[in-house]
């Protein structure tokens, strides 16, 4: 039984589902080993243009597994350090994942983000929640650290180094009002409005040129980790003139202007 599905609700579209909902879609392996593999898939399945990824009944993801998070043929013969270090190898491969797809990933975010769900949530491109929703980094309510699976990363260049700190530091509930206010989120709406309004969203950014949405996501994603902005424009501008240079989409763009249509970009 697989516990992620992949369904095609739109053209150039794939909604990717977490659906253990019995168990809020926590991060057992059973779950984020074939979660991984669906995104790598995905990723270079040129017939999708974005992807949305959700969870199943009340929840996105409610982070570690408590009730089993299963086992894994890469742990035998170890103990338990080598195993956590494998354990954390997996589940920060599904965070990298969701950065290195070449498609922009869309979060609709059903229910309660915690802990690792909350990572999994801030690694994703564009993030829209449900009314219900809510987020908190659990990892500090345990006993932990709230750092994990690239949140400190993520987190911080989001919503600002202050809001980041008390967040992280606290492990208080952020619901989806305050989570859009400070830019946790793009947008929130009413939960049975919510995987249509990324549907809406995704096939707009599905009409624009299929090789210019793919280095926008990189470059910004780049951007967040330049290390100064003189350095950053120069592969900015490369990405740019690769476009320009080698595709015929900005004469397309002026020609469908004047002709009061759609354009069509076929890069």
């Amino acid at each position: 039984m697989s516990f992620v599905k992949i369904t095609r609700p739109r053209p150039q579209v794939a909604l990717v589902t977490l659906d253990r909902p019995e168990r809020m879609n926590a991060m057992a392996f059973d779950v984020m080993v074939p979660l991984r593999e669906a995104l790598e898939e995905l990723s270079f399945d040129n017939g999708v243009r974005v992807v949305v990824l959700t969870g199943a009944g009340d929840g996105f993801c409610s982070g570690a597994d408590l009730v089993d998070p299963g086992y894994l043929s890469i742990f035998d013969g170890l103990t338990m350090p080598g195993i956590s270090r494998r354990a954390m190898k997996v589940l920060d491969d599904v965070v990298k994942s969701l950065r290195d797809m070449h498609q922009p990933v869309i979060a609709a975010i059903n229910g309660p983000a915690i802990g690792g769900g909350f990572c999994l949530a801030m690694a994703t491109d564009i993030r829209v929640a449900a009314d219900e929703a809510y987020f908190r980094a659990a990892g500090i309510n345990n006993g932990l650290t709230a750092a994990e699976l690239g949140l400190s990363f993520t987190l911080p260049r989001a919503i600002g180094s202050t809001r980041a700190f008390e967040i992280m530091l606290s492990g208080r509930d952020v619901g989806a009002e305050e989570a859009e206010r400070i830019g946790i989120v793009s947008q929130r709406c009413a939960r049975a409005e919510l995987l249509e309004t990324c549907f809406a969203m995704a096939e707009r950014i599905a009409g624009y040129s299929q090789v210019g949405v793919e280095l926008t996501k990189q470059m910004l994603w780049a951007g967040l980790e330049a290390g100064s902005m003189h350095s950053h424009m120069n592969h900015e501008g490369h990405a740019q003139l690769f476009v320009r240079m080698t595709t015929r989409n900005f004469e397309e763009a002026i020609k469908a202007r004047k002709d009061k249509r759609k354009p069509e970009f076929k890069d």
